[in-house]
């Protein structure tokens, strides 16, 4: 037999319930609807019972028809309260004798039929006798699945004809191996076998109810024709009585089994977060989707735009305007203040390598852990595409591309042209004006000349050249200059893009990582073991 909990470890319980209220929390829509169900019935039968004292001991008899259940009732009560006769089923309902002040805890089980005894040695026992769990009524076996969810010791009444009837062992016994501690079985009518009968049937029951799984629980043998072991039965309960154990040796035992089935979902593998490598795949794949390569594309095609528009050859860098702004026409020149671009939407490839990426960067958090857990890291991060290339979009139109800031050598660059042209455009002048005066034949001055070439000729000459070669090498530290530009906006998109990743993968796959680990660790409490740091 199970040794009974000490007394100084009843407090446990209310550690072991308040882990199993966090697992209710963690598992409500993660793990199968039917466990969770059973979890938080487990949840609240416990807390309900609990909060109505220990010194209360809730037992029901519980047989088959015909096992003589209602007659044993009457004895162990001392009363003839239960109608006992040839037509089955005899009991339609359950009723209870109370022994003391019980009636929340007979309000709380539904058990309307109810009477009251004194007996100090009985003091606070609620002894159930519940119908036939083999009846033909629905109701009646509805009623017994009930009861046997809330009452706290089992006396499960068999006799030497049914005692290995599958519908107790498949439907009853075998399920609630945990409980062999609050299991009571009694062989009645061992007045209809001789000796050597009564020996073999005992141990025939015995083996059945290892195999069950009810290692050590109390077997005893009765008769109510002769009343033959009655007094054992009935110290039996007196002792449950007195040690006031029965209700936290249920919840204990309903803990146990419930821990059984959760344990699966917990391994020993603890929940690793994403590599460095997987979330710099997934960081790319939401980068490509997002068309970063476009816009740095386009930032560098700006850059060497406007300085073109800003240090070119003055009489031919007008015709750069007709030519389109490469920022403009994505509408990002005015970047940073977010809205909508108008980048090309996501091919077909870039949308297959973003799904590769999520999937691939679930299948990394959640290696090693078992179901159901792997699908709720791939549930985590399922989210709509479209909403996703939103999010991504807006995560572009929001980044300071820094293209309103132009540098400072553009200026002087722009002097250095303008002051060519003009000379080029005095140098023109000046020969238009000596044309003219030749034209007119009026006598024109000397022209000044540096080894026969005249000044008016070298100066638009020199102005034309020079500004030309100016325009070219402004062109090549512009080329510079977009490089070192896209590189710094690739950068500042990509940490971008890292944030929207962030939020919408790797927050909610460190989320399910970190349900894994407080389960594990609330499990751990739901044992009755302490928890891990």
């Amino acid at each position: 037999m199970k040794p009974f909990l000490r007394k100084e470890q009843a407090p446990d319980l209310d550690d072991r319930l308040q882990a199993l209220r966090q697992v209710v929390d963690i598992g409500r829509d993660r793990f199968e609807p039917s466990l969770v169900h059973d979890a938080r019935g487990v949840l609240e039968r416990g807390t309900s019972r609990m909060g109505f004292g220990r010194n209360v001991t809730v037992a029901a008899l519980t047989g088959a028809t015909g096992t003589g259940k209602s007659s044993l009732f009457n004895k162990l009560s001392g009363v003839e309260l239960a109608a006992v006769g040839v037509r089955r089923p005899t009991t339609s309902s359950a009723q209870a004798v109370v022994w003391g002040e019980a009636s929340e805890v007979l309000d709380w089980l539904g058990v309307g039929r109810r009477h009251g005894l004194r007996d100090p040695d009985l003091d606070g026992l609620v002894l159930l006798d519940l119908p036939d769990h083999d009846s033909t009524e629905v109701e009646h076996r509805l009623e017994v699945d009930r009861l046997v969810q809330l009452v706290d010791v089992f006396v499960w009444v068999v006799d030497p004809q049914k005692y290995a009837d599958a519908a107790l062992h498949d439907g009853y016994l075998r399920p609630l191996a945990t409980h062999a501690a609050v299991s009571i079985v009694v062989l009645n009518q061992i007045d209809k076998l001789t000796e050597v009968q009564r020996r073999q049937c005992v141990g025939d029951l015995s083996r059945l109810l290892q195999d069950d799984g009810l290692t050590g629980v109390q077997v005893l043998s009765t008769s109510t024709a002769t009343g033959e072991g009655l007094d054992l039965l009935r110290e039996t309960i007196e002792g449950r009585v007195r040690e006031e154990r029965a209700a936290a040796q249920r919840l204990s035992a309903d803990l146990d089994r419930l821990v059984a089935r959760l344990a699966p979902l917990c391994a020993t593998t603890k929940a690793e977060d994403l590599p460095d490598r997987e979330q710099e795949r997934l960081v790319d794949a939401l980068a490509s989707a997002a068309g970063v390569d476009v816009v740095v594309d386009a930032l560098a095609a700006a850059h060497r735009r406007d300085a073109s528009l800003a240090m070119g050859w003055p009489f031919t860098r007008w015709l750069r305007r007709f030519r389109p702004d490469p920022l403009g026409r994505l509408h990002l020149r005015r970047s940073g203040e977010g809205g909508r671009t108008s980048l090309p939407q996501a091919t077909p490839l870039q949308q297959a390598q973003l799904d590769n990426a999520l999937r691939r960067a679930a299948a990394s958090a959640a290696e090693g852990l078992p179901s159901p857990w792997p699908d709720c890291v791939r549930q985590s991060v399922s989210t709509s595409s479209e909403d996703l290339l939103n999010e991504l979009d807006s995560a572009v139109s929001s980044t300071d591309l820094d293209d309103e800031r132009r540098p400072a050598w553009w200026r002087v660059g722009n002097g250095v042209q303008t002051v060519l042209a003009t000379v080029a455009i005095l140098g023109f002048a000046w020969l238009t004006l000596l044309f003219a005066l030749e034209w007119l034949q009026i006598p024109r001055p000397p022209t000044p000349r540096v080894e026969e070439i005249p000044w008016p000729t070298i100066a638009l000459g020199g102005g034309l050249l020079a500004g030309l070669l100016f325009s070219f090498v402004f062109q090549q530290m512009a080329r510079l200059g977009a490089r070192r530009r896209r590189r710094r906006a690739a950068q500042r998109l990509r940490e971008g893009i890292r944030q929207v990743a962030f939020n919408r993968v790797i927050s909610p796959l460190c989320r399910e990582l970190d349900a894994y680990e407080e389960f594990c660790n609330a499990l751990t409490a739901l044992r009755g073991e302490k928890r891990r740091t």
